[in-house]
C-alpha cells in the first residue's frame, strides 16, 4: 500500500515531537497503520531556529498555506491561533480534498461547524483529538463509544496551568499571584497568561467537548466565563474545611431549558475523581446515563502527550476509519437553545470580607433572605472589633441569578469590603 504521505505546519514542541516520533518509530507505527507514515514537507516562522528535531533532507516552504498544493495526504495543522494562516491552510487543504489533523482548539471553537461542512463537502477528513486535552482521548471516546445511550453532561478540568496554580496554592499557602510568577518561572504558565487564569482556553475546549456531546455547533458565546484570580488561599482553606476542593471546571449540561455550558472555579467534593486531579493535569467526567459515568485523567498539554494524540489521528486516516468531525454530519448540527441563567441551581460558596462590628451578620443574613438564599451552614471568625473578618457560608440549593441579586445588594453595604465570593458546588 502506498505511504500515507503528511506536510506539518508548525515545529514547535508538538510538531517537533511528531516528527521525532515518526523518525524514531515508524516502523511500529507502520504496523499499526497498515502503511507507512511518511513526512514530505515542512513549514515553520524560521527554518534555522534549532530544534531537537531533525529536519534535514526534509523539503522546506516558508508558506504555511502553500502546503494545501502539496502532494500529500494529509496536512497537520500545528500552527495556533483561531484565525490567520492556521485557518487559511485548514480551509485550503480541505477545499483540496486533503485530511487535516490540527489541535487547535480555538479555531475549531470558532469556525468547527464551517470546517466540517468543508471537510465533508470535499471528502476530507478533519481530526482533533490533540485539541482538548492533551492525549486523553476523549475526542474519540464523545464520538465513538458513548452513542449508545448518549451524553447528559461533560465535567472536566482543561487546562493544566490553572490546575497546578490551584493545587500549589493549597500545597504552600501562596497567592494565586506568587504561585502564577513562579509557574511562569518554571514554563507552566505562558508570559501573558490570561487566556489561560482567565478560562478562555478552558472555554475553547468545552466548546468542542459540548458539540461532540449534545451535536451542536461550537458556540463560544453561549459559554459563560470565569477565571480563578480572584481565589484567595483563604477560600481553599474554607473549602477543605467544608469537605472539598477548588477546581476549574469547564461543565456543559443539557437540561429541559436547553445547553448549560459554564467555565469558572467550583467547589468540587473530597475523595471524588476530579477533587484528586493535581498538579497541570487533565480531567474529564462523561455522564452517560445507563452506562453510568466515565472518568479520563492524563497529561493535557506537553510534547509527549499531545503528540500521542496527533499520531493516533494519523494512524486512523491511514487505516480509512474517519468520519464527521463532530460525529454526525455537519448539516445535522443543532443550534441547541441556551439554557436560561434562572434555570442553573447549586449549593453555592459564599465569602464576604466584612468590618467586625455588631448587626453585620444580622444585615447580610436578612438581604441573603429577601432574595430567597437559605443558608445551610456558616464559618465565622472574629478579630478585634473595627477590623475585617471573614463570614463565610454554604447556601442550600438555590437558583444561581438570585444568589448574584443577593450578593450585589449585600455588596452595597458600607460594611462589606471588596467582591463577595460566590463559587458553585459541583459533583466530581
Amino acid at each position: 500500500m502506498k505511504p500515507l504521505r503528511i506536510a506539518i505546519a508548525g515545529l514547535g514542541t508538538v510538531g517537533g515531537g511528531v516528527v521525532k516520533t515518526l523518525q524514531s518509530r515508524g516502523g511500529e507505527l507502520s504496523a499499526r497503520a497498515g502503511r507507512a507514515i511518511e513526512i514530505v514537507c515542512v513549514s515553520a516562522r524560521n527554518k534555522n531556529k534549532k530544534r531537537h528535531a531533525h529536519i534535514d533532507g526534509i523539503p522546506w516552504t516558508d508558506d504555511p498555506v502553500s502546503l494545501a498544493q502539496a502532494e500529500c495526504d494529509v496536512v497537520v495543522e500545528l500552527i495556533g491561533g483561531a484565525d490567520g494562516s492556521a485557518l487559511a491552510l485548514t480551509e485550503a487543504s480541505l477545499a483540496a480534498g486533503k485530511h487535516v489533523v490540527t489541535a487547535n482548539k480555538a479555531m475549531l471553537a470558532e469556525h468547527g461547524a464551517e470546517l466540517a461542512m468543508l471537510a465533508e463537502k470535499n471528502n476530507a477528513a478533519l481530526k482533533c483529538e490533540a485539541a482538548v486535552a492533551g492525549g486523553i482521548p476523549i475526542v474519540k471516546a464523545l464520538r465513538e463509544s458513548f452513542i449508545a445511550h448518549g451524553v447528559h453532561a461533560v465535567r472536566g478540568i482543561l487546562n493544566g496551568t490553572c490546575n497546578y496554580i490551584l493545587t500549589q496554592m493549597e500545597a504552600t499557602g501562596r497567592s494565586f499571584e506568587d504561585v502564577l510568577a513562579e509557574a511562569q518561572r518554571l514554563g507552566f504558565a505562558e508570559a501573558d497568561p490570561e487566556l489561560d487564569v482567565g478560562g478562555g482556553d478552558t472555554a475553547h475546549k468545552l466548546a468542542l467537548l459540548s458539540s461532540l456531546a449534545f451535536e451542536t455547533k461550537p458556540n463560544l458565546a453561549h459559554i459563560t466565563v470565569e477565571g480563578i484570580a480572584y481565589i484567595t488561599p483563604e477560600d481553599i482553606g474554607f473549602a477543605r474545611e467544608f469537605g472539598c476542593r477548588i477546581k476549574l471546571l469547564g461543565v456543559a449540561r443539557l437540561t429541559p431549558h436547553g445547553l448549560d455550558q459554564r467555565v469558572g472555579p467550583a467547589m468540587v467534593k473530597l475523595g471524588t475523581p476530579l477533587a484528586d486531579v493535581e498538579g497541570a493535569f487533565n480531567a474529564v467526567v462523561a455522564d452517560v446515563g445507563a452506562a453510568g459515568p466515565f472518568f479520563f485523567e492524563g497529561r493535557g498539554a506537553g510534547e509527549a502527550p499531545t503528540t500521542s494524540a496527533v499520531i493516533a489521528d494519523l494512524v486512523d486516516i491511514a487505516r480509512g476509519r474517519f468520519g464527521p468531525a463532530f460525529g454526525v454530519a455537519a448539516t445535522s448540527l443543532r443550534d441547541l437553545a441556551r439554557a436560561p441563567e434562572e434555570s442553573r441551581r447549586s449549593i453555592f460558596y459564599l465569602r464576604f470580607e466584612v468590618l467586625d462590628e455588631p448587626g453585620v451578620l444580622a444585615e447580610i443574613a436578612r438581604k441573603l433572605a429577601d432574595h430567597g438564599v437559605s443558608i445551610e451552614s456558616m464559618i465565622q471568625r472574629g478579630r478585634a472589633p473595627g477590623e475585617p473578618v471573614a463570614i463565610v457560608m454554604m447556601t442550600h440549593d438555590t437558583p444561581a441569578p438570585a444568589v448574584a441579586r443577593a450578593l450585589k445588594a449585600v455588596a452595597a453595604s458600607d460594611k462589606v469590603l471588596g467582591r463577595p465570593c460566590m463559587i458553585p458546588v459541583e459533583a466530581g
